[in-house]
């Protein structure tokens, strides 16, 4: 892509000079990765603040299926999707699960750690999964009993491109809108339901290679009774927009990136509605055209955290890795055009600050009251940041915490992240560091978690759990 884009002037209209957003998801409804909000805050005195393997789990349903994605909650329903290993290829030895080398979608995920973090990637020239058999699945439990209401096989058949060796191809988290509820498996398809398990409409965006064979993580967005979809690989990148009710396209914008993992947001600011994706370059797009709104160039390396916002401003970054500290830019509402700084500045006529050197990693950065924590992937650093300045307030490690895959939330005035060997770390919340409790459930956990009304529904590799008091 030219970069002399020609940004579309008019293309961000609204109808009133105010919008009134709140950023708080609803109290029962967890329709997408990381909330309505996309924040991963909430206000809810009845959430319990303990929990244990034998205290306030109101149920835990066994799991079979194979998934970073995180579940989503809807009413009296939560949802996941999940891959099936049917036939191995020959050769094989299939293991349990052990850490991926990105996170789901958040990844893996996204879903939601970079190539130098994960262990080697397979050999370029390694076919064998053409001849594995997969079984891609989702379900649907109630959410007061844990009970199996519903499954779809959404497919069978042989992966269309290769996976890390310590991923799997149920990376991306489904995303409802109420009345569809549509499940997005990378490069094997995009399928919606109703929320009784009819199927809708099915769609092939394509499969495209990805960096070192990593597959895929970027989960699918909706907004307006639209759904987004990034698409990001090694040889055809491209943003996609869908009718909701019908799978039509709306739009379609190419994409100069290659492989990236983190989820797009739709960012309601004192300005309009954008959408905006990372990569090399951030971008908003209006939601309703696909017309370019603004642009920062990041620099090179795989975007993997999602961004936060307020009305004001948008935070986005990139993951770190071995001797090359992750990055974070503070973004004005309102901007126009290209705001990347000049060389050997850090703002812009957009950019309010940027950090080239933070503890930003594969979680996805987590504001609440102007603050912004920043969660390690590994180790238990908690680096807190001032939102208006980007000074840092502290730069704290929990002691004996695991890899950290998942991204931390807040209830109040306590911040909760959970590492891998299923500890949540309390911490309080605000300028002084303090670590307050934590609690265990025993299985293995890299999934975010789903909010829904006055329970935590986590995601391990052998259960789903509801926790509640």
């Amino acid at each position: 892509m030219n970069r002399k884009i020609k940004l579309l002037s008019g293309a961000f209209l609204l109808s009133g000079l105010f919008l009134v957003y709140s950023f708080t998801p609803s109290p029962d409804n967890w329709p997408q990765f990381r909330g309505d909000g996309n924040n991963m805050v909430v206000t809810n005195a009845n959430l319990p603040a303990e929990w244990s393997d034998t205290q306030n789990v109101a149920w835990k349903t066994d799991l079979s299926g194979a998934g970073w994605s995180s579940p989503i909650v809807y009413d009296d329903k939560v949802f996941i999707t999940s891959a099936f290993l049917e036939k191995a290829a020959p050769g094989a030895k299939p293991g349990e699960q052990t850490a991926p080398p990105l996170p789901p979608a958040q990844p893996a995920p996204g879903a939601q750690q970079g190539p130098p973090q994960g262990p080697p990637s397979p050999p370029v020239d390694d076919t064998r999964y053409k001849e594995e058999i997969y079984r891609w699945e989702i379900a649907c439990f109630d959410l007061k009993s844990g009970k199996e209401l519903w499954k779809q096989v959404v497919f069978t058949g042989a992966p269309r491109i290769k996976k890390h060796d310590q991923s799997n191809y149920a990376c991306e988290t489904p995303v409802t809108d109420g009345k569809r509820v549509f499940a997005y498996f990378g490069m094997t398809g995009l399928y919606c339901y109703d929320l009784n398990g009819q199927l809708l409409w099915q769609k092939d965006l394509g499969a495209y290679k990805t960096l070192n064979g990593w597959g895929t993580g970027a989960s699918p967005v909706v907004y307006n009774d639209i759904l987004f979809v990034q698409v990001d690989n090694e040889e055809n990148s491209f943003l996609i927009a869908l009718d909701t009710a019908t799978g039509n396209e709306k739009w379609k914008v190419t994409r100069d990136e290659k492989t990236n993992y983190s989820t797009p947001v739709i960012w309601k600011n004192h300005s309009g509605v954008e959408l905006v994706t990372i990569g090399k370059w951030a971008r908003a797009y209006n939601p309703e055209t696909g017309a370019l709104i603004w642009e920062l160039n990041m620099g090179e390396g795989m975007a993997i955290p999602s961004p936060v916002y307020d009305e004001g401003h948008i935070y986005l970054g990139k993951a770190g890795g071995p001797n090359k500290p992750g990055m974070l830019y503070s973004v004005k509402a309102g901007s126009k055009g290209d705001i990347t700084p000049a060389e050997g500045s850090l703002v812009s006529k957009g950019v309010e600050w940027s950090l080239k050197e933070t503890g930003m990693a594969n979680p996805s950065p987590l504001l609440v009251n102007d603050l912004i924590y920043l969660l390690g992937s590994r180790g238990g650093e908690i680096y807190c940041l001032d939102a208006a300045t980007g000074t840092t307030v502290y730069k704290e490690k929990v002691p004996n915490v695991g890899a950290c895959w998942a991204t931390p939330w807040a209830n109040g005035d306590k911040i909760y992240f959970f590492d891998e060997k299923g500890i949540t770390q309390v911490i309080q919340a605000g300028k002084e560091f303090k670590v307050l409790s934590k609690n265990t459930l025993t299985d293995k956990f890299w999934a975010s978690v789903a909010i829904a009304d006055d329970a935590y529904i986590f995601r391990g590799v052998k259960k789903l759990y509801c926790v509640k008091k």
